[in-house]
């Protein structure tokens, strides 16, 4: 949990110096950052994506997760909770998007193969390093989202908090299931790299947000990231190889 809490501190310290600076940059350097933002992680989404041992692991995960996402309409819990957030916190007359901030800031920080392999890490042996890194990267990120969007990108931090701060604890208590030999490093876990390939295809449709070229509800896809380790939990009770089929390599 020790990474947890240095990444809440991250984003919160980050998220002020962006308010703080925020009114003092010109419109076109924040268009410019915020594209740079979203390139990066459209190159983060891909490099996790490609990683997958079977892409009908990612593509069967995605669909079955979306179409229970939308039934649920997780995207319209959390615009829900920001606009509660915004009446209580933001600043009458604020031109600025709270609700935005926090949506983006929260599924920019929590989303990812740092977020998933850094917090799983963390539980099970303590080991923070991947959320360190982590840490800075979104520091940087909440000084670029919270100088643009405003308030809202500090309440995101509660969502690492709540989200990174759950898969560790998870993974404490799951731990005999998810590492299956000794010294056997969680990335080269096979649920662990498919959890992280529909998650990189998550961040690619994040920063086609972030980049204004095409709104998707991508919180609606968040329950994918349960469904990619149950089908490849349930290929291994079925005695049926993870690259069956069609191959991600």
């Amino acid at each position: 949990m020790i990474g947890t809490f240095i990444n809440f501190a991250t984003v919160m310290i980050g998220g002020a110096l962006g308010l703080l600076i925020g009114g003092r940059l010109p419109e076109r350097i924040k268009t410019i950052v915020v594209a740079a933002l979203g390139l990066m992680t459209f190159v983060i989404g891909i490099s996790s994506a490609i990683h997958t041992e079977n892409l009908l692991i990612p593509l069967l995960s995605l669909v079955l997760g979306s179409i229970l996402g939308e039934l649920i309409n997780i995207d319209q819990g959390i615009n829900w909770l920001g606009e509660i957030l915004k009446k209580r916190f933001d600043r009458p007359g604020s031109q600025q998007n709270f609700t935005l901030a926090f949506v983006l800031a929260s599924l920019q920080f929590c989303v990812g193969p740092l977020t998933i392999l850094g917090s799983i890490n963390d539980g099970l042996s303590g080991d923070f390093s991947l959320l360190a890194i982590k840490s800075v990267l979104d520091g940087f990120s909440a000084i670029i989202f919270a100088s643009t969007f405003g308030i809202g990108t500090l309440f995101a931090g509660a969502t690492i908090l709540l989200f990174q701060g759950s898969l560790s604890l998870l993974a404490g208590l799951v731990k005999p299931l998810l590492v299956t030999l000794p010294h056997v490093a969680m990335g080269s876990q096979p649920r662990v790299i498919e959890l992280s390939a529909v998650g990189g295809v998550i961040l690619v449709g994040l920063a086609l947000n972030i980049l204004n070229i095409k709104q998707i509800k991508v919180a609606n896809m968040l329950p994918a990231l349960i469904i990619a380790p149950v089908l490849v939990a349930l290929l291994n009770v079925l005695g049926i190889p993870l690259d069956f089929g069609l191959g991600g390599h």
